[in-house]
Formats: structure tokens, sequence, C-alpha cells
């Protein structure tokens, strides 16, 4: 469990992007030392999240950002065979809603991504597919690039709250809630 506070997908998602605030805030590589450095701030901004007190940016923000950005993977880096790709997959199925949902099927849902790192994710969430990527990582979900776990967190709490499971508090059953529920609807 990221925190004993976090007890539901909605917490989940929040805390995750707490851990963004900070390291945007503190100009800080990875959540790693986000959280090592600036574990209070994250509490409070969770909190604050949690509460309403402050409200995320909207994910127009992440777009532009995406625009404006070099047309390079996302996820590797490489320039080569590089598009626009769907961070959750496109092909999701939640309601029949899905396949015209904008949130799905627009720019919130893209990022520049090489043909080799999106064949290698298919159709997993973005935490599995970093799991997968970093093995021995016990905190892989540190290591996802921000603009594209930004997108993924606001993309996946419309996701959640369309599947009415942003209360859920275990929902892939492993005993404790993890980032890996984010991706459970996905399955």
């Amino acid at each position: 469990m990221p925190d004993r506070e976090v007890q539901t997908i909605r917490d989940l998602i929040f805390y995750q992007y707490s851990k963004l605030i900070c390291r945007s805030a503190f100009k800080i590589p990875d959540g790693m030392q986000a959280k090592g450095k600036h574990y209070g701030f994250i509490k409070n901004t969770f909190r604050d999240l949690k509460s309403g007190r402050k409200i995320w940016s909207d994910i127009i923000r992440e777009d532009l950002q995406f625009v404006e950005i070099e047309k390079k993977c996302i996820y590797c880096g490489s320039e080569e065979n590089v598009t626009r790709k769907h961070i959750v997959p496109k092909s999701l199925h939640i309601k029949i809603d899905c396949a015209t949902c904008d949130r799905i099927q627009g720019i919130h849902n893209l990022v520049w991504a090489c043909k080799n790192c999106n064949s290698s994710k298919s159709t997993q969430g973005l935490y599995e597919f970093y799991q997968f990527r970093y093995p021995s990582e016990k905190k892989f979900y540190d290591l996802i690039p921000p603009l594209a776990e930004k997108k993924y967190l606001k993309t996946m709490y419309y996701c959640h709250e369309c599947s009415h499971t942003l209360n859920d508090s275990d929902p892939n059953k492993v005993g404790k809630i993890d980032v890996s529920d984010i991706d459970s609807i996905l399955h």
C-alpha cells in the first residue's frame, strides 16, 4: 500500500498525482526522491485533492504539453518509428460509449510512442507495462515519465468514474491497494 490513508482507487489516483505535483514543484526527477525528500508536501497535497480544497489542472494542460514536446517515444526516447498512440487502450470497453468517448479516443489519451514500445505495451495499463519493463524495480511506478502518468491518471479517473469503481478498495484482489488496481478495469 502506498500510504495508510490511501483506501480507494480515487485515493490512489490522487496520491500518485500528488507525487507528480511534488516532482514538478521541486524539480525532482522521480517519485522515489520526491517521497523521500518531500513526503509532507505529498501528504498535504493528497489530502487537499481528496477533500476538494485543491483541484488538479484540466487535462488540456497535458494536451498542450503533448503538442509542444519533441516527437520522440515517451517510454524509451527513440525518435524512430514514432507516432501518436493511446495510453489507455482505445479498445477499452467498460460501456458501449467507450468507442466514442473523447477521453479514450481523443488527444487526452495520446502520447508519442515508437512502434516497439507500443507493441510491447499492447493493451496493458501503464502501471502493468512499467512493472513488466522493470521487473526487478520494486517502485517501477516512480520511473514513469510525468506527462504519461498525468494523462493516464486523469483518463483512468474518468474511466473508473464511468465504471463506478472509484470507491473500490482492492479490485484486483491481492489483499491491498496498489497501483495495479488503477489498471484493473482494463482486464
